[in-house]
C-alpha cells in the first residue's frame, strides 16, 4: 500500500507527464502548420512518449493500492516565434521535469519507500536522455542560426533523431 505522501507525489507527477504530452502535441501542431513536417513528426512521437510515461505512473499507483488521479490540464502555448524558441521551451520544460522527478525520488527516500524509489529510477534515467536530446537539438539550431537551408535540413533530419531515440529504448 502506498503512503499518502507518496501517492500525492506520484499523482503530481502524473499531471506533469500529462501536461508534457499536451505541450508537445501543441508544439507538433504549430510546427505542422508552419510547414515543418519533420519537426512535427518528432514532436508527435515525443507527445506519445510522454503519454506512455503518464500511463506507466497511473498503472503503478493503481497496482500499489493507490488511486491514480487523471488531472484536468491547462491550455498549452499555441504559437511560437521560431523553431529555436520552441526547442528552448522544450529544453526548459525537460529541466523542470527532471527537478520534479528528483523531488519525488527524495520523498521516496524520506518515506523509506524503496519500491517506489526503485520504480522511479527508470524516470531518472529517462530524463537524462530527454535533457541530452533537447540540448543536442539546441546545439544544432544554434549552429544553423537563421540559415534557411540549414533549417530545411534540420527539419528533414530531425525525424531521424527521433527514430534513433526510439530504437535505443
Amino acid at each position: 500500500m502506498l503512503k499518502e505522501k507518496i501517492e500525492e507525489a506520484l499523482n503530481k507527477q502524473i499531471k506533469i507527464e500529462a501536461e508534457s504530452s499536451q505541450i508537445y502535441l501543441a508544439m507538433a501542431s504549430w510546427a505542422e502548420t508552419e510547414g515543418l513536417g519533420g519537426t512535427s513528426q518528432f514532436l508527435y512521437k515525443h507527445s506519445d512518449e510522454e503519454r506512455m510515461h503518464m500511463l506507466k505512473l497511473v498503472q503503478y499507483v493503481n497496482e500499489r493500492g493507490g488511486k491514480a488521479l487523471i488531472p484536468q490540464l491547462s491550455q498549452p502555448e499555441k504559437v511560437y516565434n521560431s523553431l529555436p524558441e520552441l526547442f528552448q521551451t522544450l529544453l526548459n520544460h525537460e529541466i523542470m521535469v527532471s527537478g520534479e522527478i528528483n523531488n519525488l525520488v527524495d520523498i521516496c527516500l524520506q518515506e523509506k519507500d524503496y519500491t517506489t524509489h526503485n520504480f522511479m529510477q527508470w524516470y531518472v534515467a529517462e530524463q537524462i536522455e530527454e535533457e541530452a536530446l533537447a540540448r543536442t537539438i539546441m546545439d544544432k539550431l544554434n549552429m544553423i542560426g537563421s540559415d534557411k537551408g540549414g533549417l530545411y535540413l534540420f527539419d528533414r533530419d530531425i525525424e531521424g533523431i527521433s527514430v534513433n531515440v526510439e530504437q535505443g529504448k
